[in-house]
């Protein structure tokens, strides 16, 4: 049976190979399963063909609370997505409710474009008391449209209008959303209009040495770039940076190369724009993750979890970046009075009850039962993550190394099959990296001790049945 909250804390144990757990239907066996089965057909005929988390996970939700979800066949899942990382205190936490009911009890305006309320006022001071303290001193806010892709945008908008410039610096595997411009600055841009650099790995380094050499070479790189007036590459108006890229396959920046780009951007007057979307609000085991490195930006992109489950995106940035015209940047939906009044609990309940902490904590036991489950399935390339952040690269071991750094290359087919066995075990997981081959877990900070386990359990045992199937390789996918 799925382990629903609240559930009592125990010790982290060792991975157990078991099927127990496995999603199953309850009430009547002989009820119809028409409803289910009608909304996912219906919605594979009305929606359109660029649908994504529906392709992978064809359950309908009902009832969620915490880690459980519910569908509408019956089944519960351990939900390790948590909206793409937006729900950090996990589905419907009651702070979080209270919050949205508090403001829909009061009769306050539920939108009022960018106009001062008590609810913004409220959310802005809860924010910036968790900024680094020599950021939140001198900094400005920008209410966004409310999806972080716009926010990336706003940013973009700001430094440009800043700076005087107009290029930026990004790097390889980057993800930073889906509109023209956060795209060109992404990883799998076509059309390339932002300076490309590289983004320092241990696994797959592009320089083939990994470690603290992998990211001087890197940083000396980035340098390189920037000073050589026959790079091709004008003075830029930012850099844009993920602390951990979560898209590109849970990729944590090494702490000593984000000092370096600190140092080589605050020496040249670029602004550095640090894109904690995914990583904010303790999900990397500090309350940003920044602070690991203990940099600090010139302006910070904020979204997902910051709304406590609803839309909401802002930027802050230094003081002195704030040179852009009234209307620079402009939404009908920057007002979000439910998602603010939510965030500031969200925010409150993080910071007061030190999550933070927890997710470095239990992360940590989590990444180190992963890396023992590795001894056993050479499948297993890499485990790597920061607090409950953390990406498990597949492989295939039996194929030629390939790049620089000579490793097993990717399998996707693998990666695929690992995922629906997840979800046959009544776990829920993403994929990312390149070619989709990085199993990405993301619970929520509320995550308990018997909670993390039974995660670990059912993904070890999805793994071996994934590799047991006899109709993996029948699809071409493995990356040779």
């Amino acid at each position: 049976m799925a382990v629903t909250e609240p559930a009592p804390a125990s010790p982290l144990g060792p991975v157990r190979s078991s099927s127990a757990g496995a999603a199953t239907p309850r009430g009547n066996p002989g009820q119809d399963p028409a409803p289910h089965e009608g909304i996912l057909r219906r919605q594979s005929l009305r929606e359109s063909a660029a649908r994504t988390y529906a392709r992978s996970l064809p359950i309908v939700p009902v009832r969620a609370r915490g880690l459980t979800i519910e569908g509408a066949d019956g089944r519960r899942y351990l939900d390790c997505l948590s909206g793409a990382g937006t729900l950090a205190l996990g589905h419907n936490h009651p702070v979080v409710l209270e919050a949205i009911k508090k403001v829909l009890d009061s009769g306050a305006p539920l939108h009022v474009l960018d106009l001062a309320t008590p609810v913004k006022d409220a959310f802005t001071t809860e924010l910036f008391a968790t900024l680094p303290r020599e950021l939140a001193d001198n900094a400005r806010i920008q209410f966004c449209g409310p999806a972080g892709t716009d926010a990336v945008e706003a940013a973009f908008t700001l430094v440009r209008a800043a700076t005087g410039r107009s290029g930026l610096l990004a790097f390889t595997g980057a993800y930073h959303g889906m509109t023209a411009g956060a795209l060109a600055a992404s990883g799998g841009a076509e059309d390339v209009r932002v300076t490309r650099l590289p983004f320092p790995q241990d696994y797959r380094c592009p320089f083939g040495t990994g470690g603290d050499h992998g990211a001087e070479l890197a940083a000396r790189w980035t340098e390189s770039v920037l000073d050589d007036p026959k790079s091709g590459t004008p003075a830029p108006a930012g850099m844009i940076l993920e602390p951990v890229q979560g898209e590109g396959g849970v990729n944590p920046a090494p702490d000593g190369w984000m000092r370096r780009m600190r140092e080589i951007t605050a020496s040249r007057s670029i602004p550095l724009i640090a894109d904690e979307v995914q990583t904010g609000v303790g999900r990397t085991g500090a309350f940003w993750a920044v602070e690991h490195s203990g940099i600090v930006p010139d302006v910070m992109v904020l979204s997902k979890a910051i709304g406590g489950s609803l839309p909401l995106a802002v930027i802050v940035y230094r003081s002195e970046l704030d040179t852009w015209q009234p209307g620079a940047h402009a939404g009908t939906f920057r007002g979000n009075q439910l998602a603010m009044a939510a965030g500031t609990a969200t925010l409150a309940h993080v910071r007061e009850n030190r999550l933070a902490e927890r997710a470095a904590d239990l992360g940590a036991r989590m990444l180190a039962s992963l890396q023992g489950l590795a001894c056993h399935h050479p499948c297993i390339g890499d485990v790597r993550g920061r607090g409950l952040m953390i990406g498990v690269e597949l492989v295939d071991p039996e194929a030629a190394p390939v790049g620089a750094g000579g490793v097993a290359p990717p399998d996707p087919v693998l990666a695929r099959a690992v995922q629906q066995e997840c979800l046959r075990r009544g776990l829920i997981v993403e994929l990312g990296g390149r070619h989709s081959t990085v199993v990405r877990l993301l619970p929520p900070l509320t995550l308990t001790d018997e909670q993390a386990t039974a995660v670990v359990d059912r993904l070890a045992d999805a793994l071996a049945a994934a590799e047991r199937s006899p109709h993996r390789r029948t699809v071409t996918g493995s990356i040779r």
